[in-house]
């Protein structure tokens, strides 16, 4: 788990870190939560002479925005925790919770690598792959929280199965834990993994360069995809295999120029903001509740005249 302090321009104030615990159980992980939300609270009041007016929070899988719900996390074992309220009456304070990706995504928009961009998708590259559509500084959920899944998209009809049931499916060929998976079984090494395939690229290794352009044929082919129905401005590439840079990015931005056709095509730029781009969206999304903007309802959750932090 990460939290922070965050300012009314997203500005880092404190940041801390801790296991989840989820070996405990999905309950000790919610318990978890609450207690380390109280304990930085705490620390805001001594620290800045007034504690947090509100908070933000953000989990994996599926969430419910509008309701407050962690509908349904795998790795943490949840469904249906009604996180916004729990965390709402332990705090005192108004609540926002939002998707990792999606709060990530909000951060890189306004503060990080797409900020002036009125129209953006910000794709982290991790064990997964999902996608933040960024709309003049807004996160779009969609109709029902399922908006920005591109990497369910699927690229190699009839290829690689996914727990989703579809097979081809872009995360199964683009994330970091495809790229692990296809150069371990390359390389013969079961501890490889995505930036060994990286480095070894680097040095002109034909078996890491056949492995690594497969993953970014398949990245490009539903990046296309995405950008035709999107139209993004700027395409904002983070996660774990976002930190080979150039390695990564040279071969992904020829290998989209050579599919867009009557599309525009957006800038390819790295994620700015690591993985503090969590906590910090959730602290925009927080702020937001303050000003009155966000779209995460307010009224389930206490009210407060603590001033702002």
């Amino acid at each position: 788990m990460k939290a922070a302090l965050v300012d009314e321009n997203g500005g880092l104030l404190h940041q801390a870190r801790r296991p989840t615990g989820r070996e405990r159980g999905p309950d000790a992980v919610v318990e978890g939560i609450l207690g380390f939300a109280a304990e930085l609270r705490a620390h805001g009041a001594e620290r800045f002479g007034e504690p947090a007016a509100a908070a933000g929070v953000a989990v994996p899988g599926i969430v419910d925005e509008d309701e407050g719900v962690a509908a349904y996390a795998a790795n943490l074992g949840w469904r249906d925790v009604p996180l916004r309220d729990l965390l709402g009456r332990r705090l005192g304070l108004p609540v926002a919770l939002g998707h990792d990706v999606r709060t990530g995504g909000l951060a890189e928009g306004r503060i990080g690598a797409g900020k002036g961009a009125d129209r953006y998708l910000f794709v982290p590259l991790g064990t997964g792959i999902a996608g933040a559509i960024g709309i003049d500084g807004r996160v779009e959920a969609g109709a029902h929280g399922f908006a920005g899944e591109i990497g369910h998209i699927v690229v190699r009809p009839g290829g690689t199965a996914c727990p989703c049931g579809q097979h081809g499916c872009l995360e199964r060929y683009a994330s970091a834990s495809a790229v692990s998976l296809a150069w371990a079984e390359a390389c013969g090494d079961a501890d490889a993994d995505a930036a060994d395939c990286a480095k070894a690229v680097r040095s002109g290794d034909t078996r890491a360069r056949a492995v690594w352009q497969e993953a970014v044929d398949a990245l490009a082919d539903g990046l296309v995809t995405a950008l035709t129905l999107l139209d993004p401005r700027t395409l904002i590439i983070g996660g774990g295999l976002a930190e080979a840079g150039e390695t990564l990015f040279a071969p992904l931005r020829e290998a989209v120029r050579r599919r867009v056709t009557f599309q525009k095509l957006p800038a390819i730029v790295p994620a700015a903001l690591g993985d503090t781009a969590g906590c910090l969206g959730a602290g925009l999304l927080a702020w937001d509740l303050l000003g009155g903007t966000s779209a995460a309802a307010a009224p389930h959750s206490p009210s407060s005249t603590t001033p702002r932090r």
